[in-house]
């Protein structure tokens, strides 16, 4: 995971410091998107091996921004993670059906976190 660019897309200073604070402490080095339409904007640029996307963004949300993600050339081979808040039944189904690789619930399990980054990194076994 060292040296991996990452992309996190979230508008919560506390969670966008945790997750960045997160990511640092394994070496990566962090893109930071405060709104959907940035996070495809430096997707686009930059090509980060993986981004993080917060679902609940103003504006554009971030089920919209993936489906974005995953219908443009630049952007569609990047694994996109849904990190939200929206924890009911049937939520992780809608962000995989927009074409997200995967689901991370918050509050974030900050044990757990590196070894699932790692797991969306190194794509399906």
């Amino acid at each position: 995971m060292a040296g991996e660019r990452i992309l996190v897309v979230e508008d919560n200073r506390p969670n966008m410091e945790l997750v960045t604070a997160l990511l640092e402490a394994a070496e990566c080095e962090v893109l930071q998107a405060w709104t959907a339409e940035d996070g495809i904007r430096i997707a686009g640029a930059l090509q980060p091996a993986l981004i993080l996307m917060d679902i609940s963004l103003p504006g554009m949300d971030g089920l919209t921004a993936t489906a974005a993600l995953k219908q443009d050339p630049r952007t569609k081979h990047i694994p996109v993670v849904a990190l939200t808040a929206h924890a009911m039944k049937g939520d992780e189904d809608k962000a995989l059906s927009a074409g997200c690789s995967g689901y991370i619930a918050k509050p974030i399990d900050t044990r757990a976190f590196p070894k699932k980054i790692t797991e969306y990194l190194n794509g399906p076994a």
